[in-house]
């Protein structure tokens, strides 16, 4: 019997930098929270809590997860590490694979190769990209994202109660690996020493140009990682803009 594994979509609306910014019209009238919807929806095995907070700024999240027939779950607002055990309690889960709300071009190919990767490890309590010998969470480029077992994250609960870590959730992981059996899977050969693209959206900037390059990329097909760097480089324009945007935003 194969183990039940959901996306937790890590979501809320009261960013500092863009408020809202997942529900805004991002491509054809879709927002960003549409789009990665529409994406693990793909994945019929694996089910969607949309985690948010208590907060009543993050009310439409709830509505928007009853509308879209996806399970949601409203925990602590500075917590989201205990947010994260919460949501995966409240559901029976053990095995979560981890999203960012705020990453459009989340990459299906690559979370093909974690569900793989997950069915042929049982002893792994984290996997996930490495990016020029970088956790991928740690990056710019908003492509990838993360496994972690529910076992895992209440040991990070029992270990700490240093703020970074309970507002970061897999932080503590990977850096204590010695803790934990972690699995690093590798990534394509064109993000190989690339530190200059940011499609990760935390700011308007970030946000209109992610959404000008998806807009011709997504046209007539879903581009793999390789089609979207290739798209870039001809395009250095855009690369001018991420710069600035990665030299302002530290992960």
């Amino acid at each position: 019997m194969e183990k039940p594994i959901a996306f937790i979509i890590q979501a809320r609306l009261a960013s500092t930098r863009l408020p809202n910014k997942i529900m805004l019209p991002f491509w054809e009238e879709e927002t960003i929270l549409d789009i990665l919807i529409n994406k693990l929806k793909r994945f019929q095995n694996c089910s969607i809590i949309l985690a948010t907070s208590i907060s009543p700024t993050n009310l439409p999240l709830v509505k928007y997860a009853q509308q879209a027939g996806i399970s949601y779950f409203q925990g602590d607002e500075s917590d989201v590490l205990k947010r994260f055990i919460d949501a995966a309690e409240s559901q029976h889960i053990e095995h979560i694979i981890r999203i960012c709300s705020d990453n459009p071009f989340l990459d299906l190919y690559a979370i093909e190769q974690l569900l793989f990767s997950i069915k042929d490890n049982d002893n792994y309590d984290y996997i996930s990209f490495s990016v020029n010998n970088q956790p991928s969470i740690k990056t710019h480029f908003g492509f990838w994202t993360e496994y972690v077992t529910l076992k895992a994250l209440k040991q990070v609960a029992a270990s700490t109660n240093e703020a970074l870590y309970h507002e970061h959730v897999t932080n503590y992981i990977y850096s204590h690996p010695n803790d934990f059996q972690i699995k690093w899977l590798p990534v394509p050969e064109c993000i190989t020493n690339r530190y200059d693209i940011r499609l990760t959206i935390d700011t308007e900037n970030d946000f209109r140009t992610a959404q000008t390059i998806y807009s011709d990329l997504y046209k007539t097909r879903i581009p793999t990682i390789e089609d979207i760097v290739k798209y870039i480089d001809q395009n250095p324009q855009y690369l001018s803009c991420m710069q600035k945007e990665i030299i302002n935003n530290t992960k």
